[in-house]
C-alpha cells in the first residue's frame, strides 16, 4: 500500500496522482519561451512570487536576476538567450518545485552543477520543501550523504539500506567501498 498524505494512491485518479509528483531527469529540456514560462510550465495559476520561490530553492534566482537582460522575461532558445547545462538543470528543478509536489524525483538532476551549488540546492530543499519526499537517483555520493535513507542498488536489486553512518559501519558494503575509493581519488 502506497499512501500520499494518508490517501492510498489506488484511490487517486491518474491526473491527481501526477499533480503530486515532480520529476527532473538528467536530460535538460527548455522551451523557446521566457524563463518564467519555463518554470511555470504546466501550472497555469502560478504567480511570479511562486516562480521566484522555486528559482530560489533551485539556486538559479541570482543568475536570473543579475545576469539575464530581461530577468524572468528573458526568452531562452537557440535564437534567444542560451544557458549552460547546469543552469538548464536548475531551471528544470525549479519547474518541478513550482508545482509544489508531495513527491520529488531527481534522476541525476544535479550532475552538471558543481558540488558547492549542489550543496546549496540541498540545503534549500531541506528548508523550503521540508514536507516533500525526495528521491535522489545519483552516482555522486556527496549528493546522498545527508539523506534520511540511502538505498544502494546492484544489478537492479537493493543490496543495502541505511543512513550514511550506518552504511559506513558495514564492513564489506558496496557503499563504503565506493565512498572510500572516491575519497582517495579526491586526495590525489
Amino acid at each position: 500500500e502506497i499512501l500520499i498524505d494518508g490517501i492510498n494512491i489506488k484511490d487517486l485518479t491518474l491526473k491527481s496522482l501526477r499533480k503530486q509528483i515532480g520529476f527532473v531527469s538528467q536530460e535538460r529540456l527548455l522551451f523557446s519561451r521566457s524563463i518564467k514560462d519555463n518554470i511555470a510550465f504546466g501550472n497555469k495559476n502560478i504567480t511570479l512570487g511562486e516562480v521566484k520561490r522555486a528559482a530560489l530553492a533551485s539556486d538559479i534566482n541570482n543568475f536570473i536576476e543579475k545576469e539575464l537582460p530581461e530577468k524572468y522575461d528573458t526568452v531562452v532558445s537557440e535564437r534567444g538567450m542560451t544557458v549552460s547545462g547546469g543552469q538548464k538543470q536548475r531551471i528544470a528543478i525549479a519547474r518541478a518545485l513550482a508545482i509544489k509536489p508531495k513527491i520529488l524525483i531527481l534522476d541525476d538532476a544535479t550532475s552538471s552543477v558543481d558540488v558547492d551549488t549542489e550543496f546549496r540546492i540541498q540545503n534549500n530543499f531541506k528548508e523550503i520543501f521540508k514536507d516533500t519526499t525526495t528521491f535522489l537517483i545519483t552516482q555522486r555520493l556527496s549528493t546522498v550523504r545527508n539523506a534520511d535513507r540511502i538505498l544502494v542498488l546492484d544489478k537492479g536489486a537493493i543490496v543495502q539500506l541505511g543512513t550514511h553512518e550506518e552504511l559506513m559501519n558495514q564492513t564489506n558494503g558496496i557503499y563504503k567501498k565506493l565512498y572510500l575509493t572516491l575519497k582517495i581519488e579526491e586526495k590525489e
